[in-house]
């Protein structure tokens, strides 16, 4: 255990920056399998929709400094690579 004030402070502060991490992290993760969901399901207005509202919660990430540009950046190309496959599947 911490054995000054300044380190018990500094504890409680990494426990819940630790929490919050966590909490960012999920939400990530959710908006990426519901897009993916959506896909799989061939509801291209779905996957479009959940599409839309994943970006930004992984951009949002990457200012935070939870996911390094890059990784979202795959993210964000590889969900789009199914939407287009998706719509070229359904011309309609």
């Amino acid at each position: 255990m911490a054995n000054t004030k300044q380190a018990e402070k500094r504890a409680r502060q990494a426990e819940d920056a630790r929490q919050r991490n966590i909490s960012h992290k999920t939400r990530v993760r959710t908006a990426i399998k519901k897009v993916i969901k959506a896909t799989d399901a061939g509801d291209l207005g779905a996957a479009q929709a959940q599409f839309t509202a994943a970006v930004p919660i992984i951009d949002s990430m990457v200012n935070k400094g939870l996911v390094h540009r890059n990784k979202a950046a795959r993210h964000k190309s590889r969900l789009n690579k199914r939407l287009k496959a998706l719509s070229q599947a359904n011309p309609g």
